[in-house]
């Protein structure tokens, strides 16, 4: 593989070296688990725009009536972390269209800007540990969401796991953990958790102030997800076979980091702007031996 570095991790005295896309400083190590291999990560170590080798932005309005219009512009990497911001700003939509019915392209203002970047055409992988270390904002309206889908097929056939999701669940603060699939007459099936956000103060009540680790282990037999160790979701990969045979689980995805606002979220409109979603890491780990990705 071109850019290909190798890095040395010591694991229990032993220096096992790893493959990495990334950048690291001489002060960092990186833990991999036990009989994995790093196979990419991206440290956000270089300040400016993202590595343009590993994202690429959705533009405009996008998805489920979201309220923020998506610009690259509101993407940057300062001190070590990639930031999306989240603004309140009048943008014109470069869609527009007088005649549309199309609900991204009948306004021609939006009120409130973000970003989203994906890593689709760039990376993809077939199962690992993928582990991001993330500070989530948690204002009202916000909805922030760290994801993968499927290469193959659309949508839900393609398959989907929010590794990380935010937003208010009946009017509560709650952190989501999710799988969908394709399910019987084409409707997506969910395999959902809902945790209470007064779950995680209830142990520290500066959690939203701080950095959290949200981790997925994929496997061919199943999916588990987690935050700061605590197991949040699991599934059996048995159960997410799509109605003509296909399992969306066992073929490659690609990584989706964004901040959504409205719906779900809530309303933003008397929020305080801008609203940071910062990302320390993204990282990639796959079992020796087991390499599976591009």
């Amino acid at each position: 593989m071109r850019g290909l570095v190798f890095i040395f991790i010591t694991i229990f005295g032993l220096h096992i070296p790893t493959a990495s896309f990334g950048s690291l400083s001489s002060s960092d190590t990186i833990a991999v688990p036990e009989g994995y291999v790093l196979v990419w990560n991206d440290e956000f170590n270089v300040d400016g725009r993202p590595d343009s080798t590993n994202w690429s932005y959705e533009t405009g309005f996008v998805r489920n009536h979201e309220l923020q219009y998506y610009r690259p512009e509101n993407a940057a990497i300062e001190e070590g972390k990639l930031i999306i911001y989240g603004k309140r700003e009048k943008v014109k939509n470069d869609a527009y269209d007088t005649l549309s019915k199309d609900w991204r392209e009948v306004d021609e203002w939006a009120g409130y800007t973000s970003a989203s970047l994906i890593t689709h055409g760039k990376k993809a992988f077939t199962y690992g540990i993928f582990e991001i270390r993330a500070k989530i904002p948690t204002a009202l309206g916000m909805w922030p969401v760290i994801w993968t889908m499927g290469e193959n097929r659309d949508w839900p056939a393609n398959g989907e796991v929010d590794i990380m999701e935010y937003y208010r669940w009946r009017g509560l603060p709650t952190i989501l953990a999710n799988v969908a699939w394709e399910g019987p007459k084409n409707k997506v099936q969910w395999a959902d958790r809902k945790i209470p956000l007064s779950h995680f103060l209830s142990k520290d009540a500066d959690w939203t102030d701080n950095f959290h680790i949200w981790k997925m282990e994929w496997t061919p037999e199943l999916i588990r997800l987690y935050l700061d160790d605590e197991l949040l979701n699991e599934l059996a990969l048995k159960e997410t076979i799509n109605p003509d045979g296909y399992n969306p689980f066992h073929h490659p995805h690609y990584i989706l980091i964004n901040l959504a606002m409205g719906v779900q979220g809530g309303d933003p409109s008397h929020s305080d702007f801008p609203q940071l979603f910062e990302i320390d890491y993204v990282r990639v780990f796959q079992k020796v031996g087991e390499i599976d990705n591009k």
